[in-house]
C-alpha cells in the first residue's frame, strides 16, 4: 500500500505524519450528525469553546466536548512550541480519522489557525476549513448555525460544575518582546461591565459557585470602556451576584497594577486572598529586553505592598528561563530571589522563539539542555518551598470546595488554590463522605509538596 508524507515545514516545529494511502477505499461514515469540540490550550480556550458550544446548542445542534461525533471543531492553541506541535499532531490525527472514514468532517479554528493558517492551508489541505479567534460567526454558519448576537452569558460549561471561567477582557496591548498573543487575540477589548454581571448571574443560576476571572491582562480592565483600570468596581459589583462564593483573579500584569484591587479583596469575604501575577524574570537587564517596563525592586516593592495589604495572600507566578542572552548570572539571579520571596504556588516555562515577536530578532543563545536544568532547579527550589509551607498547614482547618472524586479519594481545593495548576486537597472516600461541588471543612492532617492530605471537620 502506497504512504503519503505530509511535511509541515512552514510551521516552526517540523513534524511528519505519515498514513496508508486510503482515498479509494474509505467509506462514509453513517452517524448522525454530532459536533465534537476538542479544546487545546489555556482557559481562554476553554472559555471560548464553551461560548461556541453554547452557540450550537442554542441552535439546535448536538454538540458534545472531547466524545465522538462525526464533525470536530479542534480549538487550537499556537503560543508556545509544545502548544503547536500538540495542536498540530491533534489535526493530523483527526484528518487521518477523517481519511479513513470514521468522521465526515474537520474545522480548525483558534490561536494556531489564526497566527499560521496559510501554511496549515497548504500544508494540510484535508481540513475543511480554517478560522481565526475573532471568526465564530463564519465558524458556526460551516456548522450550519447562526450566530445568535441575544446569548450574552450563554455558555455550554465544560468545567466541574461548582466553578466556571469568566472572560472580562480579549488581547493585549502590552509589548513584552517574547509574546505572539497581540498576533492571534488582537488589542485588549474589556468587556461591558453590565455584560459580565449578566453572565456571571447566569453561570450561577446553574450552580456556579466560583468564579476564575481571565484575560491576558485583568489589570488593564476597563481603560478602553471607562477611561480608568475598572477592575476593582468589577469586582464590586461582581460579588453581589447571589450564589457566587468565591472570585479568583488570573493574569495579572505587574506594571501599572490597580491597588485599590487589594482593598476590595481584603473588605470582601467572597474575594479569594489569590492573585496569579506572572512575572517572568527579575534580572534588570533580562527585563529590560523582556520589555516588562519594571525592575527587580519596583517588583519587590509591589510584592512586598501585596503581602502587607493582604498578609494571608497567596500568589502565583510564572517565570521563563533560557530567554536570550540570559547568563549563569541573570539566572543566579532569579534563583535567589525566588528562594527570598517564597512563592505560594510557581510555574517555569523554557523560552520559546517566537517568530514576529520583538525578541525573534535576538539569538536563541541558550542551549535547550541548559533550559532545561535551569528550569529543573528553579521547580526544584519550588518544591521545597511548597513543601516548608504546606507543612505549616498541617493542623489547620480550611473551608474547601470538592471538584470530583478521583480513585479512592475526593480532591477539594482551599481558596489558596485554583484548579489544575495549585494544590489539591484529598479526602480519604473510604472512610468520610463530601458531595462533590460543595463547600465543606476540612483539618489538615499530613502534606507534601503539592498534595495535602484531610478529613471533614464541622465549621468552628
Amino acid at each position: 500500500m502506497a504512504e503519503i508524507c505530509i511535511k509541515i515545514d512552514q510551521l516552526p516545529t517540523v513534524l511528519y505524519f505519515c498514513r496508508p494511502f486510503e482515498e479509494a477505499m474509505r467509506t462514509k461514515s453513517l452517524k448522525k450528525n454530532r459536533i465534537n469540540v476538542v479544546t487545546l490550550g489555556c482557559s481562554k480556550n476553554v472559555y471560548d469553546s464553551e461560548v461556541l458550544m453554547g452557540q450550537l446548542r442554542a441552535n439546535n445542534k448536538e454538540v458534545v466536548h472531547e466524545e465522538e461525533g462525526n464533525v470536530v471543531v479542534i480549538n487550537t492553541c499556537g503560543f508556545i512550541a509544545n502548544a503547536k506541535e500538540e495542536s498540530v499532531n491533534t489535526i493530523l490525527e483527526f484528518v487521518q480519522k477523517k481519511e479513513a472514514g470514521e468522521i465526515d468532517k474537520v474545522f480548525v479554528t483558534g490561536c494556531l489557525s489564526e497566527r499560521y493558517k496559510p501554511d496549515l492551508q497548504k500544508e494540510i489541505p484535508n481540513v475543511d476549513q480554517y478560522f481565526g479567534t475573532s471568526d465564530l460567526p463564519h465558524l458556526l454558519k460551516a456548522l450550519g448555525a447562526d450566530y445568535r448576537h441575544e446569548l450574552v452569558g450563554e455558555r455550554l460549561t465544560t468545567t466541574p460544575k461548582n466553578y466556571a471561567y469568566l472572560k472580562i477582557a480579549e488581547g493585549c496591548d502590552r509589548p513584552c518582546s517574547f509574546c505572539a498573543i497581540p498576533l492571534m487575540r488582537g488589542k485588549h477589548r474589556s468587556k461591558p461591565m453590565q455584560e459580565l454581571i449578566a453572565e456571571a448571574t447566569k453561570l450561577a443560576a446553574n450552580g456556579v459557585k466560583e468564579l476564575i476571572l481571565i484575560a491576558q491582562d485583568l489589570t488593564y480592565y476597563g481603560l478602553d470602556l471607562y477611561k480608568k483600570r475598572n477592575l476593582a468596581e468589577l469586582l464590586r459589583q461582581l460579588v453581589k451576584v447571589e450564589g457566587i462564593e468565591w472570585i479568583r483573579l488570573h493574569y495579572a500584569f505587574p506594571t501599572g497594577f490597580p491597588m485599590d484591587v487589594l482593598d476590595v479583596m481584603r473588605e470582601e469575604p467572597k474575594i479569594c486572598n489569590y492573585i496569579d501575577i506572572p512575572l517572568q524574570h527579575i534580572s534588570d537587564p533580562i527585563l529590560k529586553s523582556m520589555r516588562r517596563g519594571t525592575t527587580k525592586a519596583k517588583t519587590t516593592k509591589l510584592l512586598q505592598d501585596f503581602r502587607a495589604a493582604v498578609p494571608d495572600i497567596a500568589i502565583r507566578t510564572t517565570l521563563i528561563v533560557g530567554y536570550p542572552g540570559e547568563t549563569e548570572e541573570d539566572f543566579q539571579t532569579l534563583k535567589e530571589w525566588v528562594a527570598e520571596m517564597r512563592f505560594e504556588r510557581l510555574g517555569c516555562f523554557t523560552y520559546s522563539h517566537e517568530e514576529n515577536t520583538h525578541a525573534y530578532s535576538l539569538i536563541d543563545d541558550v542551549p535547550e539542555g541548559v533550559k532545561q536544568q535551569r528550569a529543573n532547579e528553579i521547580m526544584e527550589l519550588q518544591s521545597q518551598i511548597s513543601w516548608e509551607l504546606n507543612q505549616e498547614k498541617i493542623g489547620k482547618i480550611f473551608r474547601c470546595i470538592i471538584d470530583r472524586k478521583e480513585g479512592s479519594h475526593f480532591i477539594g481545593r482551599t481558596e489558596f488554590d485554583s484548579p489544575d495548576v495549585d494544590n489539591e486537597v484529598l479526602i480519604d472516600a473510604t472512610k468520610h463522605y463530601v458531595k462533590i461541588g460543595d463547600f465543606t471543612h476540612v483539618k489538615i492532617t499530613d502534606a507534601a509538596d503539592f498534595d495535602l492530605f484531610g478529613e471533614p471537620v464541622s465549621a468552628t
